[in-house]
């Protein structure tokens, strides 16, 4: 290679070392100009080892759990930052949420039930059908202050059931009171229920309709039934949580963060195909936690989790 080749050469090098630092900068400062993250955060990837991760929720140590769908297991991340396999062949469970007597309540959707899982791991079915019809396929859930349970049921046909077709007419979002057998429908005016989350004094309740783009807010009655149900905003999400300044996160093409008004505060980057869900973590509950297809995400925020 001739001289000049040879600077030719640099100067691209150059270049190109220019534009991926620039990208990096701009990705930064995308993250860091949505306020509630810690300044100068960034985000980390934790492993990219899996099919398609969902579902993450904490316990009272702060430890993360969140299921790998695909490959039917769910796994652990510590506050020490160690991953782990909690439990295989787990139902295929998607949605989880710990109760206050520290049981993971899962929507395992191999069957399209709700399972109770202790902390010795005994499973124990809460809700196996309504009405006699197998559920559409439970997809997410929200325990609240009493004890009971609003989870979303939309229809994804997989690949490991034999039926094509669902039993149950719609696509509703339904409430388990506390201890019952038998759940209720609270809102069936969805085109597909999704994300869900709660307020924790357990008077609101927020629930996506991703297909329709649309996110609402809901009264939470004493009875468990939902009233005034109000366009929250015109978006959708896989996966929902808040914050303890009301802000609410939902999923999707990055992670997208609104005010308890609902004006968006904006929208922090994930460079994986789709996010699917996000919790808070961490002994200070101030590590947010993003199921992200094959990846899992940290980024560590100013505000705290409330689950």
């Amino acid at each position: 290679m001739n001289n000049c080749c040879n600077a030719r050469f640099r100067v691209l090098l150059l270049l190109l070392t220019g534009l991926m630092i620039v990208g990096h900068m701009v990705n930064a400062q995308a993250v860091d100009s949505v306020k509630v993250v810690a300044p100068g955060a960034t985000l980390r990837q934790i492993s990219s080892q899996f099919a398609f991760t969902e579902g993450p929720t904490v316990d009272k140590k702060g430890v993360i759990y969140f299921t790998d769908q695909p490959n039917d297991k769910i796994w652990t991340y510590d506050t020490d930052g160690k991953l782990s396999v909690y439990m295989d062949k787990a139902g295929r469970s998607n949605g989880l949420y710990f109760d206050k007597k520290g049981n993971l309540i899962s929507c395992a959707d191999e069957k399209d039930e709700l399972w109770s899982i202790s902390p010795e791991k005994k499973i124990t079915v809460l809700l196996s059908n309504f009405k006699g019809l197998r559920l559409n396929g439970p997809n997410d859930l929200w325990i609240d202050p009493k004890g009971g349970i609003y989870f979303t049921d939309p229809y994804y046909q997989r690949d490991y059931w034999e039926r094509k077709k669902p039993d149950i007419d719609g696509q509703k979002v339904y409430y388990l009171p506390k201890d019952a057998k038998e759940a209720i429908i609270v809102d069936s005016d969805f085109m597909q229920p999704n994300g869900i989350v709660g307020t924790p004094d357990g008077k609101s309740l927020f629930v996506a309709d991703i297909r329709a783009s649309k996110t609402y807010k809901y009264q939470i009655n004493s009875d468990g039934s939902l009233t005034n149900r109000q366009l929250y905003i015109a978006q959708g999400s896989d996966g929902m949580t808040l914050d303890n300044q009301g802000n609410l996160y939902l999923s999707g093409k990055g992670v997208t963060v609104y005010d308890p008004a609902g004006k968006k505060l904006g929208t922090i980057p994930v460079p994986s195909r789709w996010v699917g869900n996000i919790c808070f973590g961490g002994k200070d509950r101030r590590t947010l936690f993003i199921t992200a297809s094959e990846s899992i995400y940290t980024l560590q925020m100013q505000v705290k989790g409330v689950e």
